[in-house]
């Protein structure tokens, strides 16, 4: 779609000299369609002239693909007024072209458009203008979000409800007058006022929807109902009004305002239901926004105790937090102690004790004591608002086959008015004496029938259920795409440390050359400037006060640290690093060493730049149900692997202890990305399983990424999937899930496709020349109420499934 010739400016992040400068301008320079392009480094932007806006997402995507970043803003904004999958469809359609949106996506289950924009281009009122421009709205105020979305939920459901009870009453005669006292007095008469107002004034919303998507060149399902019912109520009228017509013709004109009244109700009934369905499906949000209290109690600066919103807390408040009472916001322990119920986090029933300088966190439930706690995250930064905006996310996130039915979905609509004329003029030219009745009925029925909502609750449905699922065991996942393809991993790599083991690890033994206070003091200090977790382990293992200085500090990648004191250079590390500094290594050593890492402990290994000074063995304990976790997970057809940094002897013996055959010892990070890449080479679906930095580039390339929640911020941001209680028994309770959310949404699919391909056709009035049968558009409106709603239960039923 050509336009004007726009100029566009994209903020940039990263690009900090000429030479980044001139890498981004020559990718940009690549893009077709772009007429003109610059990079401005003072102003850290790109400027490019284009004359079609498709331009600016693919030049963004070319920028992130050299390793740069572009300044943008994700949102998440409530969309209202959709009446069927096609809405959606035509409400992403719109911001296709907006300047400054980057990427749109509308879920119709959820009701929510994510969108990724440019803030100095645009911005959330003129996405909203965008999307009212074509019959819809987006809730864009931040601020009680979700309460205000309730609401409206809530109002529209009170709405529907009076409609669908008015309706039936007012149908209700009408249908029995239809099939039972035709040839009563007045009878047309009475149909047509108690019919009237169900379609116009009950059914008004079809019709208003249906005008505002005529006047922007769309079509929903609002159409469909509006020229079903007013074709079945204007013929009616005609034939009530001008029976003589028929009569100088020798047909009997027939009335169908039963027909119109009852598909108006059935379609009311349908919403309804629908509705109803849709709001079990988010039930996992709505308890975890239920976790987090309204107000909190907080010691304001005269140590008086005010009660205050939860809005209004700010970082550095103390707030008191009194028996069973659930904690508000994360903090740290100031005064006072208690146990905690974090079952919502770990899974793990116990309470945990929390004392002075303990963490706490938002949604836990305090049990018995008193205690008073900084509060020092708030508001969206807490771990609660985390988990509620990811699991947000990946219900609102679009599953790669929901594409294709959004892409059928958008096209539904008026390939479905193509076929009721079509149907109408076969009718016409091929029904004989009734053909003009038949073919309008037909046309009609066709219209009533066809249900674009089914397809496009098929998937998104099914996704909000699983994901929402999930959640409440205690693993989330970031998007759908996750959730479908996990169902095909046939690989499990798991990283040993924190993963398979606990991640604590303590030394257990340790043999000294040399022993001195000083030695012990340096060695001290180079673990305490360390990143390596077994540092921590002889950093509690000496207790020492104080450090000593060191100079030229250097970490070196998957092999240890090194620094200075006065003349000498000292190590400390793996074997493999003494070995490549040459560093003489007696027998007794190699001797204890070797017994060590028979009993599968680590050996940290000290030394200067002559000999060894000391080894240490570090024994690192292997979760309790790490054997169980993965015996499942090979109960499920998959394989399963286990990388570590560790030595041979190490890897081997705790690989051996919980039944995994296949594992690589002594791996740098790009080693694991490599082991990783491998397997994918040979057509396998890898699953990677991690929780350090140093599993981050191996988790960016797995097919499936998994953190453990105890884990870094940098492998949870780099996975798909994040295990929060770090139980690995979590990952064949995930496989299970995506197993059951993938069928259910095949099955979804298969009938919202089959009952569209088999019901259309018998509504066109196919079986009519074989039997003389001919739907009804009563049974007809029924059936296209019923498919949606079985669709919605459908997915609800995996809550129940294991």
């Amino acid at each position: 779609m050509a336009t004007e010739n726009l100029e566009i400016a994209i903020p940039l992040e990263g690009v900090e000299s000429e030479h980044c400068a001139l890498i981004v301008d020559k990718g940009i320079a690549g893009i077709p369609g772009v007429t003109t392009h610059k990079v401005e480094l003072n102003n850290r932007r790109a400027i490019i002239q284009t004359t079609d806006p498709e331009v600016l997402p693919e030049a963004v995507k070319t920028i992130r693909g050299l390793g740069y970043e572009v300044s943008s803003v994700k949102k998440s904004f409530p969309v209202l007024n959709m009446s069927c999958a096609s809405c959606a469809v035509s409400a992403e359609s719109s911001l296709k072209y907006e300047p400054g949106v980057l990427a749109a996506s509308v879920n119709f289950a959820t009701g929510i458009l994510q969108v990724e924009y440019l803030p100095n281009i645009t911005n959330a009122h003129k996405i909203q203008a965008a999307v009212q421009a074509v019959g819809y709205d987006l809730i864009i105020e931040e601020a009680n979000q979700q309460e205000s979305l309730e609401a409206l939920h809530e109002a529209k459901l009170r709405t529907l409800k009076r409609k669908t009870i008015l309706a039936i009453i007012l149908s209700l005669p009408v249908v029995i007058i239809g099939m039972f006292f035709m040839d009563m007095p007045y009878a047309n008469l009475i149909m047509c006022v108690l019919s009237t107002p169900v379609v116009f004034v009950l059914g008004r919303d079809f019709f208003v929807n249906a005008w505002k998507q005529a006047k922007h060149r769309s079509a929903n399902m609002d159409t469909l109902v509006a020229l079903s019912t007013g074709i079945a109520y204007s013929f009616s009228v005609f034939n009530m009004l001008f029976a003589d017509f028929w009569h100088r013709r020798g047909l009997h004109p027939h009335v169908y305002f039963e027909a119109a009244a009852v598909v108006v109700t059935f379609i009311l009934l349908g919403k309804l239901l629908e509705e109803k369905a849709k709001s079990s499906t988010s039930s996992a949000i709505k308890k975890l926004m239920d976790l987090q209290p309204k107000t909190v109690l907080v010691q304001d600066r005269d140590g008086r105790e005010v009660q205050v919103a939860i809005e209004q807390l700010s970082i550095g408040d103390v707030v008191i937090v009194k028996p069973g009472e659930k904690i508000a916001v994360d903090g740290r322990v100031v005064g006072g102690e208690s146990y905690i119920d974090e079952s919502m986090l770990s899974g793990e029933p116990v309470p945990v004790l929390k004392e002075v300088g303990a963490s706490v966190f938002a949604g836990t439930i305090n049990q018995k004591g008193n205690f008073r706690f900084v509060a020092e995250k708030v508001g969206g930064q807490t771990l609660l608002a985390q988990i509620i905006k990811l699991v947000q996310d990946a219900q609102g996130s679009k599953a790669p086959v929901q594409k294709l039915v959004d892409k059928v979905a958008g096209v539904f609509v008026p390939i479905v008015i193509g076929i009721a004329v079509l149907t109408f003029i076969l009718w016409l030219l091929l029904g004989g004496d009734n053909g003009i009745v038949h073919g309008l009925m037909a046309a009609a029925t066709v219209l009533v029938i066809a249900c674009p909502c089914a397809l496009g609750l098929a998937t998104p449905t099914a996704i909000m259920v699983g994901v929402g699922k999930s959640a409440e065991q205690g693993i989330l996942i970031k998007d759908a795409e996750s959730l479908e393809l996990t169902k095909k991993v046939d690989v499990l790599v798991l990283d040993k440390t924190g993963t398979i083991t606990e991640g604590k690890p303590t030394v257990t033994d340790s043999y000294w050359t040399i022993d001195t206070p000083e030695l012990q003091q340096i060695l001290f200090s180079l673990e305490k400037k360390s990143e390596h977790p077994l540092a921590e382990a002889v950093v509690r293992f000496l207790d020492i006060n104080s450090t000593i200085d060191l100079y030229d500090f250097e970490s070196i990648t998957g092999k240890g640290v090194r620094a200075k004191r006065g003349d000498r250079l000292f190590f400390v590390g793996n074997k493999r690093l003494i070995q490549e500094q040459n560093i003489e290594i007696e027998q007794e050593v190699s001797v204890r060493a070797a017994a060590w890492s028979a009993e599968a402990k680590t050996v940290i290994w000290f030394a200067d730049q002559h000999s060894v000074l000391a080894i240490l063995a570090i024994a690192d304990k292997v979760k309790t149900n790490s054997k169980t976790a993965v015996q499942a997970v090979k109960q499920l057809g998959l394989e399963v692997h286990m990388l570590t940094g560790d030595n041979i002897g190490t890897a081997k013996a705790i690989a051996a202890s919980i039944g995994i055959d296949e594992f690589r010892a002594e791996v740098l990070p790009q080693d694991k990305a490599a082991y990783v890449k491998a397997l994918q080479d040979q057509g396998k679906v890898v699953a990677m399983v991690g929780d350090g930095i140093n599993d981050s580039t191996a988790l960016a390339q797995a097919n499936v990424s998994i953190a453990m929640g105890k884990g870094s911020d940098i492998a949870m941001d780099v996975a798909k999937m994040t295990i929060i209680s770090s139980d690995l028994a979590k990952i064949p309770e995930a496989i299970r899930l995506s197993k059951a959310t993938v069928s259910t949404i095949k099955q979804n699919l298969f009938w919202a496709f089959i009952y569209n391909i088999v019901g259309i056709p018998i509504a066109a009035g196919i079986l009519y020349p074989i039997n003389g049968f001919l739907l009804n558009p009563m049974i007809a409106g029924a059936a296209m109420a019923l498919s949606s709603v079985s669709v919605v239960s459908n997915s609800l039923l995996l809550k129940w499934r294991n």
